[in-house]
């Protein structure tokens, strides 16, 4: 069972799942989102980079898994480490902050009436000691969802294409124009959830046409468009271990 609501942390969510240990269903990989989590799964703290592929999770079957969602850009700066190292990655919070402050952190989620509210709130106090997050980023962001170019985007936030590509390396993990892709597979996939036909969400979201999603769904879903939409109907979609803009659960 998933559910997620909106953070207290701007721009964040909040998510947890329930996986029974009968659940023989197939663990469906998460896509990429241009997000960063912050996780709790089996009385561990962990860290979710960004991703450029579907990954598939495993081990969390009989587990109850929490996570904060944090919005494109803005997790490097709660964590103290640039998106790029992250990469594809998983890993334990204390390989990026104090063992001993993990330690503490992690007993008192552990003893926790509610550990995903404690979560959140490890979240808070990490994003109140820390600076607040770059504006530009957020333009970066929004000038590539509405589907501008990377140049054009560039030209809006009065940076040079390598400028921005150093900044985007840092803040999301891949270039801007990853980002982009990203970006528009999330905005297609969404529509195709809703019940949009293939080539209307694929143009509606920028894409030539609808080879050019079906393309960039394999290549960064790793499932083709036909296998994506046959998860919908059965409320496979309703999870955060299926194909849809948001969840990153996982074990390292």
């Amino acid at each position: 069972m998933y559910r997620e609501r909106t953070s207290r942390l701007e721009g964040a969510m909040v998510w947890t799942r329930t996986v029974r240990a009968e659940d023989g269903s197939p663990s469906y990989p998460v896509l990429p989102d241009g997000c960063m989590d912050l996780l709790w799964i089996g009385g561990r703290l962990l860290v979710a980079g960004p991703d450029t592929r579907a990954y598939a999770p495993e081990g969390i079957a009989g587990l109850s898994c929490a996570g904060v969602r944090f919005a494109p850009g803005t997790a490097p700066a709660l964590l103290g480490v640039p998106a790029h190292e992250l990469r594809d990655l998983r890993v334990e919070l204390a390989d990026l902050w104090s063992p001993a402050e993990v330690r503490r952190l992690t007993a008192r989620l552990a003893a926790a009436p509610d550990p995903t509210a404690a979560l959140e709130a490890v979240a808070l106090r990490r994003a109140a000691a820390a600076r607040p997050p770059d504006p530009l980023l957020r333009a970066v962001v929004d000038a590539l969802e509405a589907g501008r170019t990377v140049a054009a985007t560039a030209e809006a936030v009065g940076l040079g294409a390598r400028q921005l590509h150093r900044r985007a390396l840092d803040a999301f993990g891949y270039g801007p124009k990853t980002l982009a892709r990203v970006l528009r597979l999330q905005r297609a996939l969404t529509l195709v959830r809703d019940g949009v036909p293939f080539a209307d969400a694929a143009l509606a979201a920028g894409c030539a046409d609808q080879a050019h999603l079906a393309r960039e769904t394999r290549e960064l879903a790793g499932l083709t468009l036909g296998a994506y939409a046959a998860l919908v109907p059965g409320g496979a979609l309703a999870n955060s271990e299926t194909p849809q803009p948001s969840g990153s659960t996982t074990t390292a």
